[in-house]
């Protein structure tokens, strides 16, 4: 009798301070401090920058806009530009559904610079609730200030889309966990374009590659998978895979040259070479329409970045057709 007495106050012990850490996590965190007090001032080379990165390097515009998923690479659609609705959910590897908010001023029209600026760098929204990192504060967190202030003044320009988005929601225990993610920023300089590296590595960091280019686990980069490639995506007609976009030369880019790197992206520029998906045929989440606008010095830093990374065995099958279902 004493010993079961002893584990029973352990095991009350043990739920004691997990009900106290559950708490914790669901009511202090996340503490990321208060929204700065920041009123941006607007001026043309800002919006020109802000509107570059938001469309042809961060891409913002690519996840809180709808896609026309009948064509090759979904193209951005010109209606409800930025007014958000892209889905990520279980069926896409996500611990959970979210829903890409709506970007333009009719939802953010009551949002102080400060708040939009708290949410993109640190993932903390106005109301101090979490958001889950498919929206990448941990990569915009590291950027220049001044880039995402760009991007702000961007946004407050697009048109008003009324539109009312679905609230996200995470499945257990990523509902308590999601607290733990959100981090305070920690902004660096960009770096000069002489540097071709250092800035290639920057550019590279706010266009998200490695987030589609490596191997997952519940929405986390596996370690070790960084840029490999492989990432899998549900589309409709079967599963297509990332692209193992390291210096490797069998299975990577080790191969391609840098003319032969940006005219792959260029291909797609104006919407070029975005064709109706036939019914078996592949498509890709990749938006090439929006990366063909980054500018070939962009483009070419990026390739010079990649070619300096470790090279990484890892035969990619690109695409995996459906099999057709079975008549009962």
């Amino acid at each position: 009798m004493k010993t079961l007495k002893i584990i029973l106050i352990l095991l009350g012990f043990v739920c004691l301070l997990a009900f106290a850490a559950g708490t914790y996590v669901k009511v202090a965190l996340p503490n990321v401090g208060p929204a700065p007090d920041l009123k941006i001032v607007s001026k043309p080379s800002r919006l020109e920058n802000g509107k570059y990165l938001a469309n042809h390097v961060s891409v913002c515009m690519d996840c809180h806009s709808s896609r026309d998923w009948t064509k090759f690479a979904g193209p951005m659609q010109d209606k409800g530009f930025g007014a958000g609705g892209e889905v990520f959910n279980q069926k896409m590897g996500f611990p959970g559904n979210y829903i890409a908010p709506n970007l333009t001023p009719y939802s953010l029209r009551n949002w102080t610079d400060g708040e939009i600026f708290r949410a993109i760098t640190t993932g903390v929204n106005k109301d101090g609730k979490a958001l889950f990192p498919v929206m990448a504060a941990h990569r915009f967190g590291t950027m220049d200030k001044q880039d995402i202030y760009d991007i702000i003044v961007y946004l407050r320009t697009l048109k008003a889309v009324k539109h009312d988005v679905a609230k996200s929601e995470s499945d257990f225990p990523v509902n308590f966990l999601i607290n733990t993610m959100p981090k305070k920023a920690n902004f660096q300089q960009k770096p000069n374009p002489a540097d071709s590296i250092k800035y290639g590595a920057y550019l590279v960091n706010a266009a998200g590659c490695v987030d589609c280019h490596s191997k997952t686990d519940k929405g986390a980069i596996i370690k070790g998978t960084e840029f490999g490639g492989g990432m899998e995506f549900g589309l409709p007609t079967g599963i297509v895979r990332s692209s193992n976009i390291t210096p490797d030369e069998s299975t990577g880019i080790g191969q391609w040259n840098k003319i032969a790197f940006i005219a792959r992206f260029k291909n797609f520029e104006a919407g070029k070479h975005t064709p109706v998906v036939v019914k078996e045929g592949m498509n890709t989440p990749m938006p090439w329409t929006m990366y063909a606008g980054m500018n070939e010095k962009d483009l070419g830093a990026i390739y010079t970045y990649l070619q300096s990374l470790k090279p990484i065995k890892n035969q990619v099958e690109r695409f995996t057709l459906s099999s057709p279902k079975q008549d009962k």
